[in-house]
């Protein structure tokens, strides 16, 4: 019977010195999208520790953050996708597994492949707000973070020597001769810059992957970065485009609301004087105008002006001049996110309103009508629609 040999990559850019470039533009790309998630989970559950001191400046900075959040993950494909490609031969090496820790250090790579692709892929869908998954998406999207860093640091941790020989652009012959499993460590291969050639291959291939992360973000990064708004053909999301010049990420009839409960609507105040408004009621209180970014998770934002009354006078009348904790209620029926919960920073703030109009007119009913929360560096989520009910929790 013939004997089935491993196939023989003789390509030579599948080797350390490039899967080592290629890592180093990867990891930043990486980094600034966990951090920024990070940021992210704790603006939308905050954790004990936090409560109280959540920032409200800059007024823009979730907007910033969650922009950055997008757009990294998006550049992060390519440069995925190409650090795969550089050290995919070693898929086939016999035997797979030499040693027990040889065996340790592949499944780890394998965790780390694994868990990052499925983090860019669920991260891109919900850009475009589908989930074709039966689980929680941000649930999920946090803990795989926390798994690909815990990996990836361990990769690292194992592959340093390798990385380390082969950083600067000309390289020794890779110690081990083993190079690199996954997407975050140095590379595959028997050594590193030998000819000319395999430089000016090099060069030819980042190149090509400089202008693919660059298109990419171009055509993707107007949805949050104004100046390049005309850019974004492949942007999910049109900043401009939604009634009052803001888009809508959920409408009042897909919230289950009904033209009735516009109708009937009061505000009810809960704390140590409780109260109640009708809108005509909420509209004759001192009305105050600010200028605001509203920014989602999927990464789209645009600022606007919103008129309203401001929460910490709302507090006021109820008891509380300083200010408290409040969980917000909403008329929706169906979706996420029909009730929030607002920390202290945010109600004792002047630029958080109840707001009742924008953009110079009465709220549409799919932005929130007859009321809305608007508030600085808080996520789109949050800024709660069709508000009835301001609950004090402490």
């Amino acid at each position: 019977m013939p004997v089935n040999f491993p196939p023989r990559f003789r390509g030579r850019l599948h080797d350390p010195r490039t899967a080592t470039v290629v890592g180093r533009l990867l990891g930043p790309a990486i980094l600034v999208c966990f951090l920024t998630g990070v940021f992210s989970h704790y603006l939308q559950e905050p954790p004990t520790w936090l409560a109280g001191h959540l920032p409200t400046r800059p007024i823009s900075g979730y907007r910033v953050t969650q922009g950055l959040h997008v757009i990294s993950g998006i550049a992060a494909i390519p440069l995925l996708l190409v650090k795969m490609w550089t050290v995919y031969p070693r898929l086939f090496v016999r035997p797979p597994v030499r040693s027990v820790l040889h065996a340790l250090e592949r499944a780890s790579i394998a965790v780390l492949v694994a868990a990052t692709l499925l983090e860019v892929f669920m991260g891109l869908l919900n850009t475009v707000q589908w989930y074709p998954w039966p689980f929680s998406f941000r649930q999920v999207h946090w803990s795989l973070a926390w798994v690909i860093i815990g990996s990836l640091l361990l990769h690292l941790a194992v592959k340093a020597p390798v990385i380390a020989a082969h950083w600067r652009r000309r390289a020794a012959v890779d110690p081990g001769g083993d190079g690199s499993d996954g997407p975050g460590g140095a590379g595959a291969g028997l050594d590193g810059d030998r000819t000319d050639a395999d430089r000016m291959d090099r060069r030819s291939l980042l190149f090509g992957l400089a202008a693919s992360v660059g298109a990419v973000t171009l055509v993707s990064a107007g949805q949050s970065v104004t100046p390049l708004k005309d850019l974004a053909l492949l942007a999910p999301r049109d900043p401009d485009t939604g009634p009052q010049g803001l888009p809508v990420n959920r409408t009042f009839a897909a919230a289950g609301i009904t033209a009735d409960d516009l109708r009937s609507w009061r505000l009810r105040v809960d704390g140590p004087e409780p109260y109640e408004l009708t809108l005509a009621e909420l509209r004759a209180m001192p009305q105050h105008r600010v200028e605001l970014p509203i920014a989602c998770v999927e990464g789209w934002s645009k600022s606007a002006h919103w008129e309203g009354v401001r929460i910490k006078d709302l507090l006021a009348r109820a008891g509380l001049p300083g200010g408290a904790p409040l969980r917000i209620v909403s008329l929706q029926r169906q979706g996420g996110y029909g009730v929030t919960e607002m920390d202290r920073a945010y109600t004792r703030d002047g630029l958080t309103l109840l707001a009742l109009r924008l953009n110079g007119a009465v709220l549409a009913p799919d932005h929130g009508y007859p009321a809305r929360i608007i508030a600085p560096n808080r996520p789109g989520a949050l800024q709660t629609k069709w508000v009835t009910r301001l609950e004090v929790l402490a």
